[in-house]
């Protein structure tokens, strides 16, 4: 992997293909080997960006609370030292919150932007709860402990008995992730404000992609919006992971909404 120093911290990154750039940007305890299925269905045709985020895979893990927006302005950066001028921004899950805090705030450096099994809605009071019980195992039980606990649930049901090596493969990708890095991350997720705004108002072209049997962001909570330049997929038979789950039908859609926007 490449790499960039933003603020201070060294930013990992993937850069493969050629043609228009989308950045790709992964969930919560995972880094850009989520996206390994689908990149070479995607870098024939396209320049494929790919970071480890703040506090995952080989980017350095600051001690402390990281905020979704130092994540976004981290990807900032990463375009500026690529002079990539304008891109696509894909995010899953947790990645789908920076790409909204980037779209936000830099929406002239974006094409379109879309969010893959995530949401503009923010944590309600028991989702705030649900990221300080995480920190907690996280200190106490540590990261191994943790990742065999959330993983499984990523996936749509019967996938652990159908294809156990996604799991395993998702739970090895999360192990790496540094303690604090987790940590830091899951009080940013927490403390991000409501961004469903910035989905109904934009004027980009934007990509809503929803898992059907995905447990952790329902396509009642993907799709906020209705609006015309809003392309909303459901994929059938997926979890919160259909990058690895589905990575075909995803990049399907992906190629689909790049060809229309």
């Amino acid at each position: 992997m490449d790499k960039v120093v933003c603020d201070g911290y060294t930013l990992c990154y993937a850069d493969q293909g050629e043609g228009e750039a989308v950045v790709l940007l992964h969930g919560f305890c995972g880094s850009s080997a989520y996206w390994e299925p689908l990149v070479p269905l995607l870098s024939g045709s396209l320049r494929c960006i790919v970071p480890d985020l703040r506090g995952h895979g080989s980017s350095d893990a600051p001690l402390g609370a990281y905020s979704i927006e130092q994540m976004a302005d981290d990807v900032l950066k990463l375009l500026d030292e690529l002079n990539v001028e304008k891109a696509t921004m894909l995010g899953h899950s947790m990645g789908g919150y920076v790409t909204l805090s980037f779209a936000q705030r830099y929406a002239s450096r974006l094409n379109g932007f879309g969010l893959i099994h995530s949401t503009g809605y923010a944590d309600d009071e028991a989702g705030k709860e649900k990221r300080l019980k995480a920190v907690s195992t996280i200190q106490t039980e540590g990261m191994t402990a943790f990742i065999d606990g959330l993983i499984p649930g990523l996936f749509a049901p019967g996938t652990a008995k159908s294809r156990p090596e996604l799991i395993q493969k998702a739970k090895e990708i999360g192990y790496l992730t540094p303690p604090q890095g987790a940590a830091g991350a899951a009080l940013a997720m927490r403390e991000r404000p409501d961004r469903r705004d910035v989905i109904s108002a934009s004027a980009l072209p934007v990509l809503l992609v929803a898992g059907e049997h995905d447990g952790i962001a329902p396509p009642e909570k993907v799709f906020s919006s209705d609006r015309p330049n809003i392309t909303k997929a459901t994929i059938k038979g997926a979890g919160h992971m259909s990058m690895m789950e589905t990575p075909e039908e995803l990049a399907g859609i992906v190629r689909s909404f790049l060809k229309e926007s």
